[in-house]
């Protein structure tokens, strides 16, 4: 049987807007640094810009995020009209009928999701296709890395800043954008069911949303799976990085920096105690596909 198909440089859909992950999602089980809180289940952490980091509750982060990211008023909503979009407690039973799929760069998500809609009717929510939209509802005032990003040159972006500096910089690791997403589910109809694909579905994001915990899942490509999404993206003089000064580092840099989000990605996840599968060479898209469907207990 065939492998999984790899999306065609996936990372071309990123040409406009880099990504960026929120500060380092320490484990409740890990030892607390000076200066720091711990963070105990059901609670995340919570960094601001500034780097000052503090736990709060997931219904009070993402609240106050959502709020920042999709405010009523701006979308010329009378006073009162739709306050349940902000209200985290009424997502989860409002949003039951999604399922989500996240996870690192190349790990089959939108092929997986596409096969599961098909199978069952659903309809299909990808994240990637809706970047453009969402950065365009957005001020600099609610997203400022995606600004910051988007005033970059393309030596900027992909070739003058350290793979870490692209991982804590990037918008939509930081969650910017994420209550868009809300927002565009809460407008879909509750029938059929919506499949949500995507790396912006970050766990400590997607948890409080949960009313079935079996509802989400992350797959994380290996080493091997990775270099083999690498090497099928490394056409001669295609894709943005040739749009650069250095293409070979601007390459090497997003690869590193995706390797270090996916494996930020399971840790978060393990420790919120979300599903996780590993992708490797090995495996087919029936395969995955069948592993995701049993994940949702379909």
């Amino acid at each position: 049987m065939p492998s999984i198909s790899l999306p065609a440089r996936a990372e071309e859909k990123l040409a406009q807007f880099d990504r960026a992950p929120p500060h380092e999602f320490r484990c409740c089980s890990s030892p607390t640094p000076p200066g720091r809180e711990k963070v105990t289940p059901g609670t995340r952490l919570c960094a601001e810009r500034s780097g000052d980091l503090r736990t709060q509750s997931p219904t009070t982060t993402y609240t106050t995020r959502l709020a920042l990211v999709v405010p009523l008023d701006r979308r010329g909503m009378q006073h009162g009209q739709h306050e349940e979009v902000a209200d985290a407690a009424a997502l989860p039973a409002r949003l039951r009928h999604v399922y989500w799929i996240g996870g690192g760069s190349g790990a089959g998500k939108s092929t997986i999701a596409r096969r599961l809609a098909d199978r069952y009717g659903w309809h299909l929510y990808a994240t990637d296709d809706v970047m453009r939209n969402h950065a365009g509802r957005t001020t600099p005032e609610e997203a400022p890395f995606l600004h910051e990003f988007m005033a970059m040159d393309m030596d900027e972006r992909w070739v003058d800043r350290s793979p870490e500096a692209m991982l804590e910089t990037f918008h939509w690791f930081r969650g910017e954008g994420f209550g868009l997403i809300v927002e565009d589910l809460l407008h879909l109809p509750q029938n059929p069911c919506v499949i949500v694909e995507g790396f912006r579905l970050l766990p400590h994001l997607v948890k409080p949303l949960l009313a079935v915990p079996e509802h989400a899942v992350w797959l994380l490509p290996t080493p091997d799976f990775r270099q083999a999404a690498i090497r099928s993206r490394s056409r001669p003089e295609e894709g943005f990085v040739w749009k650069t000064s250095d293409p070979a580092k601007a390459g090497w840099n997003i690869a590193e920096r995706d390797r270090m989000f996916t494996r930020r990605l399971q840790q978060e996840a393990e420790c919120l105690q979300l599903r996780t599968l590993q992708v490797d060479t090995s495996m087919t898209e029936d395969d995955l596909g069948e592993q995701v469907a049993t994940a949702f207990g379909l």
